[in-house]
């Protein structure tokens, strides 16, 4: 039956071609069972062979989808993770400043400034890095409570996409706390935030917002309910913070707990952020600079590694 159909196709495309008709000659296969051409290549919509990337560099578009999520989750209730940090610390700046005086004078690096004008940079990088911590430390620990952390494991995301994008919605929430601080310290009575160094207040803005952001990935992994996260934000962030000289000049200290400040990195992102308003620190700026960033590429290798042998995150 296959050579008689293959014989009267032959047969009809010499009838055409005696006829002065163009036809166009494709070849054609007849299958033993029901006689059906069949094409070489079938027609298909996977390109590509089962398991080979097809996103073989960065996958910008699942990196940005999951950013605008960790923006999105924190904005929906601004109220609560931006302006009731901002109302916090200017309770802090007003408690101080009467207490204080506000002008009295604080000499550090040097200089002589307003105690006010002191303790206002030390006050909104210290809410910036508490906020990064809160929000790092919430993302993967309340995917692990709700079963939804199937949700950042399951896409086509890299261990590196994944805490980048972590990294950097905790960075924005932790920018717009500070700026939401510093716009309300404009206004406050006796407050003086001239900008001397805008590069300090960038980098060190920046590294201890990583910093603490990346702490805080550490702890969403290993936290696996809200009690643990507390623990860390509450007996090694809230110490640290408040000991790394955001009220005081570490000058003023008995040498012991100089040195214990000289070993905080809090103190460091503190006294270069401060630097960056006042034009004086109370340690050294360039040491502090390139500490900060040692310290936050060894915290995002540790995450990495981590990440990667889905420790406490996978089954």
């Amino acid at each position: 039956m296959s050579a008689a159909l293959i014989g009267g196709g032959a047969g009809i495309l010499r009838c055409a071609q005696l006829a002065g008709c163009r036809v166009k000659a494709e070849p054609i296969v007849a299958t033993a069972m029901n006689d059906q051409p069949q094409h070489a290549t079938p027609p298909s919509a996977i390109r590509f062979e089962p398991g080979v990337p097809v996103i073989t560099n960065v996958n910008w578009g699942g990196l940005k989808t999951l950013y605008i999520k960790e923006v999105r989750r924190f904005f929906k209730v601004q109220l609560q993770t931006i302006w009731a940090p901002a109302i916090t610390t200017l309770l802090f700046l007003a408690i101080f400043t009467v207490a204080t005086g506000g002008k009295t004078p604080v000499g550090i690096g040097g200089a002589t400034v307003a105690f006010a004008d002191f303790l206002a940079p030390g006050l909104i990088v210290m809410g910036m890095m508490q906020n990064a911590f809160a929000n790092s430390s919430f993302s993967l620990l309340v995917g692990k409570i709700q079963g939804t952390i199937v949700d950042y494991l399951m896409p086509p995301l890299s261990v590196g996409e994944l805490l980048s994008a972590l990294t950097a919605g905790a960075v924005t929430r932790a920018v717009l706390v500070g700026l939401a601080i510093w716009v309300v310290m404009l206004f406050w009575p006796g407050v003086h935030l001239g900008v001397a160094h805008f590069w300090a207040i960038v980098w060190f803005g920046l590294m201890g917002s990583v910093m603490l952001a990346l702490i805080g990935v550490l702890t969403s992994i290993w936290a696996e309910k809200f009690d643990h996260a507390a623990v860390v934000g509450n007996f090694i962030v809230a110490p640290l913070s408040l000991l790394s000289g955001t009220f005081y000049a570490i000058d003023r200290l008995a040498p012991a707990f100089q040195m214990f400040s000289r070993f905080n990195p809090f103190h460091y992102v503190i006294s270069g952020f401060r630097y960056g308003f006042i034009g004086a620190a109370d340690s050294p700026v360039v040491v502090g600079a390139l500490g900060l960033l040692g310290l936050n590429l060894a915290l995002a290798a540790i995450c990495y590694a981590i990440l990667k042998s889905g420790w406490k995150l996978r089954a």
